[in-house]
């Protein structure tokens, strides 16, 4: 596979359900692959697929199957023609995955042909700062994870995450904490110290665990009590659930 090739899942048009680019509409790259696998997670992407499903229409969801690898010229021809016939309704590319920075070696290529089109988002789990230090200059915003142990069972991954905010604040960066009813105040408040050392300003996102069938499992009063908890450290605390799910977005 050359450097043109990746291996997707899917690429399609929907508005951001979580984050602080909530309710924005953008194009999402969902690459394959992921180096965790978080309780939580909803996407199967540990594994190669045969195809990736391609929208054909903006939102429509007529996809179609596309063998992978897929060249970046199959991206760019369908992009440049939704920009074309739908000028203005996308703010964003959102290249998520798994993790797209697994990846980082192709995007060093593609992130500045598609940045050409939008600006870049990057929905990452925040550990891999190494390679985000080699495709950093082409990205616009950072989605990154803070992985709280109760909830996505992954631990000691704090100095990670330290590190990948350093230079991520480099851009326009957020963090996001998925949080339960097991969470305790020690995960809220290391995550909280960590966002400060660096700048008290970057917001921190709680996001509540979503049970599969579309419902919150935390407590209305234990997601305050959290918030009450990150917000003696930081600026900006927002509590924000998966807001894609609540209206049948992917």
């Amino acid at each position: 596979m050359n450097n043109r090739q990746a291996e997707m899942i899917e690429l399609f048009s929907s508005i951001q359900g979580e984050g602080m680019l909530v309710g924005l509409r953008q194009i999402f790259i969902r690459l394959c692959g992921c180096n965790f696998t978080c309780n939580y997670c909803d996407t199967e992407s540990n594994v190669s697929v045969e195809f990736c499903q391609m929208e054909g229409t903006p939102g429509r969801r007529d996809f179609i199957q596309v063998k992978n690898p897929v060249a970046l010229e199959r991206l760019t021809c369908l992009i440049s023609g939704w920009q074309r016939g739908w000028p203005g309704i996308h703010h964003s590319i959102s290249i998520t995955g798994g993790e797209p920075l697994l990846h980082y070696e192709l995007l060093q290529e593609w992130l500045p042909v598609l940045r050409e089109f939008l600006p870049i988002y990057l929905e990452t789990n925040g550990v891999l700062h190494k390679e985000l230090s080699q495709v950093i200059s082409h990205i616009d915003h950072v989605g990154m994870d803070i992985k709280i142990p109760s909830t996505s069972g992954c631990a000691d991954l704090w100095k990670d995450h330290e590190a990948f905010l350093r230079i991520a604040a480099a851009k326009n960066v957020f963090v996001k904490a998925v949080i339960g009813n097991n969470t305790e105040d020690w995960e809220i408040i290391k995550a909280s110290e960590i966002i400060a050392s660096i700048d008290n300003a970057i917001p921190l996102i709680l996001q509540p665990l979503t049970n599969p069938d579309g419902k919150i499992d935390i407590a209305p009063v234990k997601m305050l009590e959290l918030q009450e908890t990150a917000s003696i450290f930081l600026k900006e605390v927002r509590i924000i659930p998966q807001t894609h799910k609540f209206i049948g977005q992917l």
